[in-house]
């Protein structure tokens, strides 16, 4: 014990030396890794909720969790595939529920460098919305459909339906992959078939079973209060504290479910407890260690982990654009020697091969635009979330800082890294 104590307090350090100090190279981070109980193997919190300001962060501290959002509605979307109402493959169900899907049209760019709109030669089906190869994209991940929304463009944080959800495609259905906007489609989704909004599901169907109360796609006052600001790191690598991208849950002064778009990709926004609750559910296969409360059937839980679309791999050294900077740095996937791959479940990355700080292949990982990193290893029973709010994605300081614990975390296990 002695031994495994140390090596933690090498990964509190390592979080320390990030978030304090008279320049923090990041204002404040949670971290919270938890076992198969859902107890806590190390939990940390540094830094403060603005950067140089008085207010600590803590475990209380509110995120944005952006991206990490979608693993919640790929949960509701097979709850109710587990009950029926909705099928992973059934492109004509899909039709029936959501019609507006079948009449968006596939962006192309002419030879003399304009754009034409055609049909759709194959429809779309809820696999497809989950493993992001319906053909959506986001604008910051695309130059063409950036330069064809121009002059007006589109916000992929606007919070507005209209700016979200009926943009043309960048691919024909099924014949690629392209990390968008297909998953706040699942969403809407979702809402048809339960007949409530993704608000009041994800609080009804979720986060009650689980006795979770500090996450929603509309904070509550209190949940402001509580709000870690956005950070951008400029080009030298210096901090500023910056207006929030997604405003329109925090100005809402009152949650109206008729009205209120509940962005099932992107917009929810919460505690980093909270979410670490809701990743020891995939350790069980489905069920709470702590309220028992069963989500997922263990054979659903399988289904999310496996890959989705082995045709169409994750490379870590693919290099990914960026269409807009200030959102994303333009960068390899994961940078790591060869050509390694990783593979897509349903909503999240799984991992092909043992990584290099020790977590084994088939476990799952993603990330949210403000850099919120999680990972899930069913093998070994352990998951954990490092929350930071820092833009643009894909921040190398909060990256190297979450993987460097968790090389921290598998060392306390005894489960030797390969490099390092």
């Amino acid at each position: 014990m002695a031994k495994e104590s140390l090596i933690l307090e090498n990964a509190l350090l390592k979080i320390n030396d990030a978030c304090t100090g008279p320049n923090p190279r990041i204002a404040g981070v949670v971290c919270i890794a938890v076992d198969r109980n859902g107890d806590p193997i190390f939990s940390h919190t540094s830094g403060s909720t603005k950067l140089g300001g008085s207010q600590p962060m803590d475990f209380n501290s509110v995120f944005w969790l952006a991206s990490c959002t979608k693993l919640l509605t790929g949960i509701a979307s097979m709850q109710l595939v587990e009950q029926g109402k909705l099928s992973l493959d059934d492109a004509e169900q899909l039709h029936q529920i959501a019609p507006e899907l079948r009449e968006l049209k596939v962006l192309q760019k002419n030879e003399s460098g304009g754009f034409s709109l055609v049909d759709q030669e194959k429809y779309i089906t809820l696999r497809m919305l989950l493993t992001h190869t319906s053909g959506f994209s986001y604008a910051m991940n695309s130059f063409e459909l950036c330069e064809w929304s121009q002059p007006v463009g589109l916000d992929d944080f606007s919070g507005r339906r209209d700016d979200i959800l009926y943009r043309p495609l960048v691919f024909q259905p099924g014949t690629g992959v392209q990390y968008g906007v297909g998953i706040d489609w699942v969403g809407v989704v979702i809402e048809r078939v339960a007949k409530i909004s993704l608000e009041d599901y994800f609080q009804r169907f979720i986060f009650n079973p689980l006795e979770i109360n500090n996450t929603s796609f509309f904070p509550s006052p209190d949940m402001i209060s509580r709000l870690a600001y956005l950070h951008h790191r400029g080009p030298d690598g210096s901090l500023t504290v910056v207006d929030h991208i997604l405003r329109y849950p925090l100005l809402s002064s009152q949650y109206d479910p008729r009205n209120s778009f509940c962005m099932g990709g992107c917009g929810c926004f919460g505690t980093a407890p909270d979410y670490a609750t809701i990743l020891a559910v995939l350790l069980n296969n489905g069920k709470s260690p702590k309220t028992h409360a069963r989500l997922l059937r263990p054979e659903t839980v399988e289904e999310m982990f496996t890959d989705q679309i082995p045709e169409f791999p994750l490379f870590h050294n693919e290099f990914v654009p960026s269409a807009k900077p200030s959102l994303a740095n333009a960068r390899p996937v994961i940078p790591k020697p060869g050509n390694p791959s990783d593979g897509w479940g349903l909503t999240f990355a799984l991992s092909h091969d043992v990584s290099p700080t020790g977590r084994p292949m088939r476990s799952a990982w993603w990330e949210g635009l403000a850099n919120v990193h999680w990972f899930v290893d069913r093998e070994n029973g352990v998951a954990m979330i490092l929350a930071a709010q820092v833009m643009p994605d894909g921040d190398f300081e909060v990256t190297r800082l979450y993987h460097e614990v968790e090389e921290e975390i598998y060392a306390s296990l005894g489960l030797k890294p390969l490099c390092g």
